[in-house]
């Protein structure tokens, strides 16, 4: 399968802004492109851990990080329909 690289150019200062080296940067910055990816339900959740660069399980874990959903629906709609059953 081919692989592609999307480069995004960003100074230095954001680097010092955000207190993070480019690897801690650039991997988080994958993360959050495959959270939102997935949020939007645009892309799988394997998808999104291939893109993030970590396992399945782990991207799930790490949705909670941004308050998303793994189930797809969020926390407080998934508490109704069970008290709604």
């Amino acid at each position: 399968m081919a692989s592609h690289v999307l480069s995004i150019p960003y100074p230095d200062e954001l680097l010092l802004s955000l207190k993070r080296d480019p690897e801690e940067f650039e991997a988080e910055a994958r993360l959050l492109l495959a959270v939102k990816l997935y949020e939007l339900g645009r892309i799988s959740s394997g998808m999104a851990a291939r893109i993030a660069g970590t396992g399945r399980v782990a991207f799930l874990f790490a949705l909670d990080r941004f308050r998303v959903s793994p189930l797809g629906v969020e926390p407080d709609e998934l508490a109704g329909d069970l008290r709604d059953a």
